[in-house]
């Protein structure tokens, strides 16, 4: 097989050499369709004439040849027949907006030791556009140039289950605990009681007075009035901060009970008992 390809080359060979004058090459020019910008088209420059070897001067170099292609570095490359073959790469920088053909130049190679010039014969490429032409009323299709790969979600969505699930865990839990405090401070911190009592008093009622001298006593642990209110903070130090109200509400509760009546400024036992519950819910274990 190889010796029948070995002799049509050389048929091929021989009938170019005939036909061509004495100057010009024998040249493998390019396929002459299928091009668009960024492709390469290889011609190739056999180095002999007359059957003798043809030595160039210098190697052709890099240079834009036409407005559609530009010619790159040239190499020398031995054939398995030993033959050696210029090869030649025009690069397409241009494309046209519909089909075109435009050509490879003719060019000729100086020979060393002041040899006559190798004739190379200009060649015909049809470049393409690079996307189909439409009519102007009509919008270009676009598509991918490859499909987006498909990722694998099963190992994500566990964890993502898994984090849905102890974070539905953690609020149910959170809401839990809120609910029990507040049913906790509603039924078993004494001044949270107290208030709900007080929601439905008058601000100087007695029953107001009374309600709170209550809280004060569950607080304390054992009856307050106003001589023994350093028990009371020494049980109750978050208590502190309101003080001087608890004092003026324990004197102005003598006043209501044992005396002439409260006062014109008299303190609220409801926005008393509202601080005091605050204060409570703060610090309740």
């Amino acid at each position: 097989m190889q010796w029948c390809r070995a002799l049509a080359f050389a048929a091929v060979l021989f009938t170019a050499a005939v036909l061509a004058d004495a100057g010009d090459a024998v040249v493998r020019q390019p396929r002459p369709f299928g091009y668009t910008v960024g492709d390469i088209a290889v011609q190739q420059v056999l180095l002999a004439r007359e059957g003798r070897a043809f030595t160039p001067a210098t190697l052709p170099g890099p240079a834009r040849v036409s407005a559609w292609l530009e010619r790159r570095t040239a190499r020398v490359e031995a054939a398995p027949d030993g033959a050696r073959w210029l090869v030649v790469e025009y690069q397409v920088v241009n494309a046209p907006r519909s089909l075109a053909t435009v050509a490879v130049p003719r060019w000729e190679l100086a020979g060393a030791a002041g040899a006559a010039p190798l004739r190379i014969a200009p060649a015909a490429l049809s470049i393409g556009p690079l996307t189909a032409p439409v009519a102007p009323t009509e919008s270009l299709p676009l598509r991918p140039d490859r499909p987006a790969p498909v990722i694998d979600t099963a190992a994500m969505q566990r964890t993502l289950s898994l984090w849905l699930a102890a974070l539905a865990t953690c609020l149910a839990g959170w809401l839990a605990y809120a609910g029990w405090s507040a049913w906790r401070a509603r039924t078993a911190l004494p001044f949270t009681r107290a208030l709900r009592t007080l929601r439905g008093q008058q601000a100087g009622a007695p029953a107001a007075f009374q309600a709170l001298h209550q809280a004060f006593d569950r607080t304390a642990g054992r009856v307050v009035h106003a001589g023994t209110l350093d028990a009371l903070f020494q049980r109750a130090p978050h208590l502190q901060p309101l003080r001087p109200q608890i004092e003026a509400f324990y004197a102005q509760s003598a006043q209501l009970f044992f005396g002439p009546g409260l006062p014109a400024d008299a303190v609220s036992p409801q926005a008393l008992c509202t601080g005091l519950s605050r204060l409570e819910r703060r610090h309740a274990p």
